[in-house]
């Protein structure tokens, strides 16, 4: 039974998350619906990370075990024929190698949180970037940053329905840039707790418009205490841009999307 690793986008807006629910709209539902009707087996999707409602994906990945032995080229196409009018689309499709899994064979996985920070409202990308009108200091944002590089216990960044077994993570790229009217902010770990991200780039906001210090967020990771984080950012700004994995013995390529940021 071949397995299929599939890189895929999606704009997270219509959706009540990665997850599959009842009666709910879902970026895996549609995603099974359309291999049903793509070759008429009904499969669960695996995922690299079950984003939340509202988060969008460049370099999501995900894997189906099909019976048959499809070209990839065949079942991006008709998978992508099958997703209209959905906002998901694959992107690539490759037999994955054995005993490869998308979420248990990644290594790193890539998040970018999208600031629009100016007066005027987003026209053209309302519903994917967060929108703050005070000016934000994007070198002090990325000061502060740093502070939070390395293994720590990240509780205070860490969703009180974390369902993981230990807030202990490894953060290791937290950068953020100005790009014109965007600060942009970048994290890269292993992996991440329920809106580590989210909490993170809140807090750094708060830097941003001068209520916070640098001093202040190693004061909220030293905490360990929720009620210690700063405001939780919107998930209209987050995308999941990048998973990386080892190696494949017959294939160089060893990560999706856009690569390791910078």
């Amino acid at each position: 039974m071949p397995r299929y690793r599939l890189t895929i986008e999606y704009d997270g807006g219509r959706y009540h998350g990665y997850q599959a629910q009842p009666g709910l709209a879902s970026v895996q539902g549609a995603l099974e619906t359309a291999v049903l009707g793509f070759c008429g087996e009904d499969v669960r999707v695996s995922s690299a990370g079950r984003t939340d409602a509202g988060v969008h994906a460049t370099g999501q990945v995900v894997h189906i075990d099909l019976t048959k032995d499809w070209p990839p080229e065949t079942v991006r196409n008709a998978l992508n024929a099958h997703l209209v009018p959905q906002p998901i689309g694959v992107l690539d499709a490759s037999i994955a190698p054995e005993g490869w899994h998308a979420r248990f064979s990644a290594t790193e996985r890539r998040y970018r949180y999208r600031i629009l920070n100016r007066m005027s409202p987003p026209a053209l990308d309302q519903g994917r970037v967060w929108h703050v009108k005070k000016p934000l200091d994007a070198d002090a944002m990325h000061a502060a940053a740093q502070v939070l590089i390395g293994h720590h216990d990240f509780t205070t960044f860490r969703d009180l329905a974390c369902q993981a077994k230990s807030p202990m993570k490894t953060l290791d790229v937290a950068t953020v840039r100005r790009e014109a009217d965007e600060v942009i902010l970048e994290f890269a770990s292993r992996s991440f707790l329920h809106r580590q991200v989210r909490s993170m780039a809140g807090t750094l906001a708060e830097v941003g418009v001068g209520r916070w210090t640098s001093a202040d967020v190693a004061a909220a990771l030293a905490a360990r205490d929720r009620r210690a984080c700063g405001p939780v950012a919107p998930s209209d700004g987050l995308y999941l841009t990048g998973v990386s994995y080892p190696p494949d013995p017959d294939n160089t390529r060893t990560s999706s999307a856009e690569g390791t940021p910078p």
